[in-house]
């Protein structure tokens, strides 16, 4: 009865919202987060799959169809297998966006930010100079964090920090600067053997970090981390899960505060 209830309100919510303002949906938060920064007021931002949540395991919901079949933009990663096909037969004049490629590091979110711009540029035209007036707004504080974040990574000596990195936080760790000895992939493609090899190539290289990616499993690198005795530091690839990550540039800032907090407690005291 419950699910039947907030099935009912989000449909009327739908449906009074879009008198209003013209519907642009996002498959995951990454996407939502940055057609809400650009968007603003003028557009109504509905993301389908739940924070934290990977795209390619989200099953749809019955009021995900209507958000859909609603929706004037849809911003899409790829890797949701039932898009292409549900589009094409309910809303076939959506303007679908397939954004691809990693988004976890200023110069990849800056990329997608300005095809976020473009794409609702394209389909609102009366509103172009205002989405390019947001997208400026929105890449000078991505430059602002990235000036801190690196100014703090060069005062912790990153590049001295050996560390084992799950693959899909790869380009992120090489935007702090740490010392990437070996990657691995989402866990549910390691085996023992894995593990094993990993942990030699750790202790090699005198791994002090291994940082994982908290929506494809977290128990390998727990495990290779507790083997090394290295610190098993846990980041998120999508807005929401942890505490502060609210929209993609907070998302940054507190995954790079865990890992700077990671290598102080490494060093033992604060680095000023």
């Amino acid at each position: 009865m419950r699910a039947i209830r907030t099935l009912i309100f989000a449909v009327l919510s739908l449906s009074f919202a879009v008198a209003a303002q013209p519907v642009v949906i996002a498959t995951s938060e990454i996407f939502g987060s940055l057609a809400r920064a650009i968007g603003g007021e003028d557009v109504l931002v509905i993301t389908i799959i739940p924070a934290g949540f990977c795209p390619a395991h989200y099953d749809l919901r019955p009021v995900d169809f209507l958000f859909l079949a609603k929706a004037e933009v849809v911003f899409y990663h790829g890797i949701e297998a039932w898009l292409d096909r549900f589009l094409a037969n309910v809303n076939p004049e959506a303007k679908v966006v397939h954004l691809r490629g990693p988004w976890n590091f200023p110069q990849a979110l800056a990329d997608k930010a300005k095809a976020v711009a473009q794409a609702l540029s394209e389909r609102f035209p009366e509103r172009a100079e205002v989405f390019s007036a947001r997208l400026t707004g929105f890449l000078s504080a991505l430059e602002a964090l990235d000036q801190e974040v690196r100014a703090r990574a060069q005062e912790l000596r990153l590049p001295e920090v050996p560390a084992i990195v799950m693959a899909w936080q790869e380009g992120f760790v090489r935007w702090l600067g740490l010392n990437i000895v070996a990657t691995y992939p989402p866990e549910e493609r390691l085996s023992l053997k894995d593990l094993v090899e990993l942990a030699e190539k750790g202790r090699a290289a005198g791994a002090k970090l291994v940082i994982d990616n908290l929506q494809s499993g977290v128990s390998f690198g727990g495990r290779l981390a507790q083997i090394l005795g290295a610190s098993h530091v846990v980041l998120t690839n999508f807005p929401g899960p942890i505490p502060g990550t609210v929209d993609m540039l907070s998302m940054l800032r507190v995954n790079a505060q865990l890992v700077f907090a990671a290598v102080e407690a490494l060093h033992g005291v604060r680095v000023p």
